[in-house]
């Protein structure tokens, strides 16, 4: 694994002690960095490639699974690392098409922005349209808001035809990072929330079988051949925590186990370092993914990805097999975050 040794053509940076907020470049690309310096944490973002996090570097060391040897190369090639963010939908839909309000809605195939007979990850995993707002530091954090408009793009509106914008707030602040999704419908009609994120984590240096896992659920997602939700459950059958070693996933989860503030924490850890993932009161399920590399050799992350609702929650609600679907009304704005915390690096 490489990691990045900037080359900043051009930087403007907004400082309060502690806190950095440097709108900059790397390899020549332009990014986001975001440096709490007592806690020896910086965050990476590039906003051209799905505004995702693509560094979060813990004393040097990054936390977050990234196999190219530069941003550069990310930006030409492309591929899901770091935090990618999973909008309108995440994950699979059962067809290609979707449900809302009563209405199927077909994908025009031809478009060429929908992947596949079972649709995977939406539109937005490396699109160049968010644009950044702010960029800022004060004595408690840093933090970097931007923007996607999504109605002003017609290859998108025509797939996912709601016109609505997102806004995405990366906040470090104590050495955690905070990121902060808002969801804002501009049309006429409730819009049906799907919306996940996908992000990838790693102990640097330690083998992926040798780390333990804890996903607080109750519950988990049963589904069919394609890993397409059947609507039924089945009780949570992992230790807390468990041993990743000979283990992969690929599975949803749902009743998840919360604090008094609404949050489910889970966590990977070894040799006395842990990373902890919080999941918002919003986020109605996780999918968990830890697979090999196709010849029996462990890759080295774990993913755990928030979920507004399961695995093809739009089409499973108009089949009557999930009540639980989370809509955005007319006018109104969905907001929740994820948050990363690490100890013992």
């Amino acid at each position: 694994m490489k990691y990045l040794v900037p080359l900043i053509a051009f930087s403007l940076t907004m400082s309060a002690q502690n806190y950095k907020a440097e709108q900059t470049s790397d390899h020549g690309v332009p990014i986001v960095r975001l440096t709490d310096a007592a806690k020896g944490v910086e965050v990476a973002i590039v906003p051209s490639v799905g505004n995702e996090a693509y560094e979060m570097n813990v004393h040097g060391k990054n936390i977050l699974h990234f196999p190219f040897a530069d941003v550069a190369e990310f930006q030409k090639r492309p591929a899901l690392s770091g935090i990618p963010f999973l909008g309108p939908w995440g994950n699979r839909l059962d067809q290609q098409a979707f449900w809302a309000n009563g209405k199927k809605y077909a994908f025009d195939m031809t478009v060429g922005n929908v992947r596949g007979a079972i649709p995977i990850h939406g539109l937005l995993t490396n699109s160049s349209y968010w644009r950044v707002t702010e960029a800022k530091a004060d004595a408690q954090s840093a933090s970097v808001t931007s923007k996607l408009e999504f109605w002003k793009y017609p290859e998108l509106i025509r797939q996912w035809p709601f016109a609505h914008e997102y806004q995405m707030t990366y906040i470090l602040s104590n050495g955690e990072l905070e990121v902060r999704i808002a969801v804002t419908n501009l049309s006429s009609e409730p819009m049906p929330l799907a919306i996940g994120f996908h992000p990838y984590f790693r102990i640097p240096d330690i083998p992926r079988n040798d780390w333990v896992a804890r996903i607080p659920a109750r519950r988990r997602v049963v589904t069919d051949t394609r890993l397409i939700p059947t609507g039924q459950y089945k009780p949570m059958d992992l230790a807390d925590p468990f041993l990743l070693e000979n283990r992969t996933l690929d599975d949803g989860f749902v009743d998840l186990d919360r604090d008094a503030d609404g949050r489910a924490r889970f966590y990977i850890a070894s040799a006395g370092k842990t990373i902890e993932v919080f999941f918002g009161p919003k986020w109605q399920a996780a999918v968990v993914w830890e697979p090999n590399d196709g010849k029996g050799q462990p890759q080295e992350f774990i993913c755990f990805e928030p979920m507004a609702g399961i695995t093809n929650a739009v089409n499973l609600n108009h089949e009557g097999k999930y009540p639980e679907l989370q809509s955005v009304p007319p006018g109104s704005t969905w907001t929740d975050s994820l948050w990363v915390r690490t100890s013992g690096f």
